[in-house]
């Protein structure tokens, strides 16, 4: 008996010294929680232990996955160098080759299929590359985004990030006024750093704050680019600091002083590095008193680059005004965009509820059509745009303020169904077509309420546009479509 007594205490032992090293095996701390359970739990499953037997084959199993990881060395089986970039010299035109640009930029910039640099990019970078401040004077279109990109990558490139580095601490800033042109700069900015390693983030309002916060904790941020507000939420919370910004932009500082942004804009400023310890470009479409005050308070002794518009509307652009009763309008519309099959249309409108009446009745009445304003939600609006852009939408109705962020190449017509209160609108609406060398169309709709503004319009363009009155045929009426 005594015998017996001893082995099974002997075997009593060796089961528990076996089931031990079973949840201690992870050395995870939780699941010493349910030691007791699991040892319970898995006396029953000693005899399929076979499975373990499986488990280093499958261990093994994802070894096969190790190919997955071999393609990164593909990237440089097909090294591309700055031969392969061949841009003859051109009278007139400035070759981003004219510069000293980083390999990897000029990667980019070949990718993006870019061989000269347009007027505004052979000026500024001929300042900004040497270190100096710039304000520039140009309208969208014209280059400017890609100007200040490339002066500020070359900066970070050349200069080597501090090894005392924490998240939230960017090394170059862009404040620019909507969530839209934000999205847009940030696009450009990554196919711009793609070889580079340089991180891009964006802060914008109407967009998820933890997702935007994850994010920023995750990696190290090079380029932030950021509305004002957001970018003040990140800041006062303490998750965002801008003593290390060596390169500032302000994109669109007219539209931030008509958005009434300027006290969030001063804020931030006042938390980077002195005016004489950071390199600061400021773009506006016009020179106005007010903007050239605040770039005096800025910038350190600016280089000032003005493009000249003698073609202050593109002159890739065709213009018409039609003369119609305002009650007219719609039919007008749905009838241009329907008779002529149009794909990509842009329809702006003065006023948020008149958008959002605009788009009800041409979604009502069969078009594909989708609206931008201020009182659409941002994930929507982001979802619209790529919509847009991709021919699932037809005609996008929008406000001046949101309209200004849209950068979408291939759009046919652009339709003011209300003429905009400020000239310079103007030129930002039509503006949407016509972009890259392509042609485009614009047609205003001037009626009783808003025919006055035309004088200031062209005083603006430095030229009359005569009226014309519209096809018979247009101003029928739309013939509504009854439910299946």
């Amino acid at each position: 008996m005594t015998v017996l007594k001893a082995l099974k205490k002997m075997f009593g032992k060796s089961e528990a010294e076996q089931l031990a090293p079973v949840p201690t095996a992870p050395s995870h701390a939780p699941g010493h929680r349910n030691d007791a359970s699991q040892a319970d739990r898995q006396t029953p499953k000693r005899e399929p232990k076979p499975a373990p037997a499986t488990e280093p084959a499958r261990s093994e199993a994802p070894k096969p996955a190790k190919p997955r990881r071999e393609p990164k060395p593909k990237a440089p089986v097909i090294p591309w160098k700055l031969e392969d970039f061949v841009v003859e010299p051109q009278e007139g035109k400035t070759r981003f080759h004219d510069f000293k640009l980083a390999p990897e930029l000029m990667h980019a910039i070949h990718d993006l299929g870019f061989p000269y640099c347009t007027p505004i990019q052979a000026q500024v970078l001929g300042y900004t590359l040497a270190g100096k401040d710039a304000i520039g004077r140009a309208q969208t279109g014209t280059g400017k985004t890609a100007a200040f990109l490339i002066s500020i990558i070359t900066q970070l490139l050349q200069t080597p990030p501090p090894k005392e580095r924490y998240m939230g601490e960017p090394r170059a800033l862009i404040i620019a006024p909507t969530r839209e042109l934000v999205v847009q700069i940030a696009k450009d900015a990554a196919d711009l750093t793609k070889y580079t390693g340089l991180n891009v983030m964006t802060f914008v309002g109407g967009m998820d704050f933890d997702k935007q916060l994850k994010h920023l904790e995750a990696r190290h941020c090079d380029i932030l680019v950021a509305t004002p507000g957001r970018l003040l939420d990140f800041n006062q919370r303490g998750d965002v600091h801008l003593d290390m910004v060596e390169v500032m932009v302000l994109d669109e500082a007219d539209r931030m002083l008509d958005m009434g942004f300027i006290p969030q804009v001063r804020q931030i400023i006042r938390q980077t590095p002195p005016k004489s310890e950071r390199q600061t470009l400021l773009f506006s479409a016009t020179f106005t008193e007010d903007v050239m005050n605040l770039a005096k308070q800025w910038t350190t002794d600016p280089a000032i680059v003005e493009i000249e518009v003698t073609n202050v509307a593109n002159e890739n652009v065709e213009q018409h005004i039609y003369a119609v009763a305002g009650a007219d309008k719609y039919k007008l519309l749905f009838n241009l965009v329907n008779d002529n099959g149009w794909e990509r249309v842009i329809v702006f409108a003065n006023r948020k509820d008149e958008v959002r009446r605009i788009e009800e009745r041409l979604v009502r009445d069969g078009i594909n059509a989708a609206q931008l304003s201020g009182d659409v939600p941002q994930h929507k609006r982001i979802k619209t745009l790529e919509g847009f852009r991709e021919g699932k939408i037809r005609v996008l109705v929008a406000t001046d303020v949101a309209g200004r962020g849209i950068h979408i190449d291939g759009i046919s017509h652009v339709i003011n169904f209300t003429l905009p209160e400020v000239p310079d609108d103007y030129v930002h609406r039509i503006g949407r077509t016509g972009r890259a060398g392509a042609d485009g169309v614009s047609i205003s709709f001037a009626g009783e309420d808003d025919s006055y503004q035309l004088p200031s319009i062209e005083e603006k363009l430095g030229r009359k546009i005569s009226c014309e009155t519209p096809p018979t045929h247009l101003l029928r009426a739309v013939e509504r479509k009854r439910p299946q």
